[in-house]
């Protein structure tokens, strides 16, 4: 336990000194703000065709409330957080590859898999960060905005399929890291973390993305449409071996690592 906790620290120093954590923050909190702006305008739409934000014959469709809001943003964290939590999957496992420290890791009298597991802790705490950041500045820009709609039962319940979505996108990090490590560096990850997302825009499209890991979170949220909502157990399960697959492989590359 105490290695897990050392290593832990210095995953956490790691992430803290390279600045990445705050660019990240920085990036998601982007996403809440775009989408207050987008709902200001469609709750002003005269003001926003008055200052030029709007043409004289646009329409927005849609509305302006908390509801549509919460909608939104568990969306983005669906959609978005298999990028992002992807990219930071992506950069704790292969960096030791681009800044070439894994062989002094590999060298450390500490346990691998203790290692693989400290860095798992460390992108889930990571991911965790910018979920809540992600929901703190939205409930911010929304009060801000003046939304109509708001209960604290709708609060609940937006925030429970926003963190499900966020916990699905996390599990489904592991594979992202295998990938990292068996590429040894960004590019690989990063291409795989796109692919993804191209597929499950396919398998979606044909009526199969219950059961496409990086289709759930999105179904999940609603973003699949309000039909495309309800999932099986089936689903849950696969994002749960996609997760585990991912992690068994990440730990089994680290323990044969000095035979690759």
């Amino acid at each position: 336990m105490n290695q897990i906790r050392n290593s832990l620290e210095v995953e956490i120093l790691k992430i803290i000194k390279s600045n990445m954590l705050w660019l990240t923050i920085l990036g998601f909190t982007f996403a809440p703000l775009m989408l207050g702006f987008l709902m200001f305008i469609q709750k002003n739409p005269e003001f926003a065709r008055n200052a030029g934000l709007l043409g004289k014959k646009a329409n927005l469709a849609g509305e302006a409330d908390w509801p549509a809001y919460f909608g939104m943003i568990a969306q983005v964290v669906s959609i978005g957080g298999i990028i992002l939590f992807g990219f930071v999957a992506a950069w704790v496992f292969g960096r030791e590859y681009t800044d070439r420290t894994i062989k002094d890791l590999l060298a450390l009298p500490i346990s691998r898999t203790k290692v693989v597991l400290s860095k798992f802790i460390a992108i889930a705490l990571w991911c965790t960060i910018l979920s809540l950041v992600v929901i703190a500045v939205g409930l911010v820009v929304g009060f801000s905005i003046g939304l109509p709609g708001w209960s604290s039962e709708l609060a609940r319940y937006s925030a429970s399929i926003i963190i499900g979505a966020a916990v699905m996108n996390i599990v489904l990090c592991t594979p992202v890291a295998f990938i990292a490590c068996y590429g040894r560096g960004y590019m690989a990850p990063m291409g795989f973390v796109i692919g993804t997302i191209f597929l499950s825009q396919i398998i979606g499209t044909i009526g199969y993305g219950a059961y496409f890991p990086w289709s759930i979170p999105a179904f999940f949220s609603g973003a699949a449409g309000p039909e495309n909502a309800e999932l099986s157990v089936v689903s849950y399960v696969i994002v749960v071996l996609s997760g585990l697959l991912g992690m068994y492989g990440t730990l089994t590359w680290w323990r044969m690592a000095d035979q690759r």
